[in-house]
């Protein structure tokens, strides 16, 4: 009758093993995270394609307000550019105060955790006051949002 040796593995072996599952973990990991990397990647390139509509929409009615009020010059287009900018910055702005919250955590130098406050809230409210400025210096009114994908926009 054959008997059955009973191997044991050396402890190279055992150590081998562990350095294994230790880099299957490593990946694992690597790979969720590259994973939320791709999409949070697609939500910012959406979030910047609606931006970019949005600006070319209120491009479009600051212009035609000038048009209306027959106002031309380099120095209008200018200062439509600056507000178009404003916009941009205060959209990403507001994405920030989404996603990061008014307050968030953050590691100190010394390891520790601490509540910080989002400088994108203070941020904010003084990139819309200069938006506002603009708007009063330029005498325009501030266009209406566009409607959204799917909103009825009251026509047939």
């Amino acid at each position: 009758m054959a008997t059955k040796k009973k191997t044991t593995k050396t402890k190279r072996e055992k150590e081998l093993e562990e350095k294994v599952k230790t880099l299957e973990s490593i990946i694992n990991n690597f790979e969720k995270v590259q994973e939320k990397l791709k999409e949070e990647q697609a939500k910012k390139e959406k979030q910047d394609l609606k931006t970019k509509e949005k600006i070319e929409f209120i491009r479009k009615d600051l212009k035609d307000q000038l048009v209306a009020q027959n106002r031309f010059g380099e120095h209008f287009n200018d200062m439509i550019e600056n507000y178009l900018f404003y916009v941009k910055l205060k959209e990403g702005l507001q994405y920030d105060i989404i996603e990061k919250g008014i307050r968030y955590e953050a590691r100190t130098g010394n390891g520790y955790t601490t509540d910080k406050p989002n400088e994108s809230v203070k941020n904010l409210i003084n990139v819309t006051t200069e938006m506002r400025k603009i708007l009063q210096d330029l005498n325009l009114k501030e266009p209406e949002e566009p409607p959204e994908e799917g909103e009825d926009d009251g026509l047939l």
